[in-house]
């Protein structure tokens, strides 16, 4: 048996991801975002309110960063994206958090987060919201590569966002083998 809920956000997994970015007097930004999604092999797509001053940031600098939030740091991710760049000047050195400088954007890396992908401002639809990157760089800590440098998923262990009842949850296990496991059916 089925039950309709409506029209709800429910789509999983859904990233928790982290925007970094500049202020106007060079201290660091961030907030955390779950409606975002890789669109196009060098963009990504991003819902982000015009109200945020992360959208501020990104307006006047044309670029902003975007890491996979970890469980290692899951209070503080939760406190960026509790509070508001606007009413909270300094909340990003209140999450004790680091920035370091990105070396191909103008926007922050953050130390503590070992996946992060680098972007310049594509656009920004003021009706929609719907802030599109171009990735230029990705940047990863070597403690989450594997021997072929890539990406190895249970090391980053990133989490994702569970809009129905507001939790945060790690990715678990591999359960098959992208374009193999079907070839089975023929």
């Amino acid at each position: 048996m089925r039950k309709n809920l409506g029209a709800k956000p429910y789509l999983y997994p859904q990233p928790t991801l982290v925007i970094a970015t500049y202020n106007d007097d060079g201290s660091t930004n961030a907030m955390v975002a779950a409606w975002g999604s890789i669109s196009d092999m060098n963009q990504i797509a991003i819902y982000v309110a015009n109200s945020h001053k992360t959208m501020d940031n990104i307006k006047a600098r044309k670029a902003f960063t975007v890491s996979m939030a970890t469980a290692a740091n899951i209070k503080a991710i939760d406190y960026l994206g509790i509070t508001s760049g606007k009413k909270v000047a300094d909340k990003f050195a209140k999450s004790g958090l680091t920035a370091v400088k990105s070396e191909n954007v103008d926007a922050p890396l953050i130390a503590e987060l070992p996946l992060t992908l680098e972007c310049k401002m594509v656009s920004y639809n003021e009706d929609s919201e719907l802030l599109l990157g171009e990735i230029v760089n990705v940047v990863a800590d070597v403690s989450v590569l594997d021997a072929s440098d890539k990406v190895d998923v249970k090391k980053l262990n990133p989490i994702c966002y569970d809009t129905s009842n507001h939790g945060y949850f790690a990715i678990g296990e591999r359960i098959g083998s992208a374009f193999s496991d079907g070839k089975e059916i023929q």
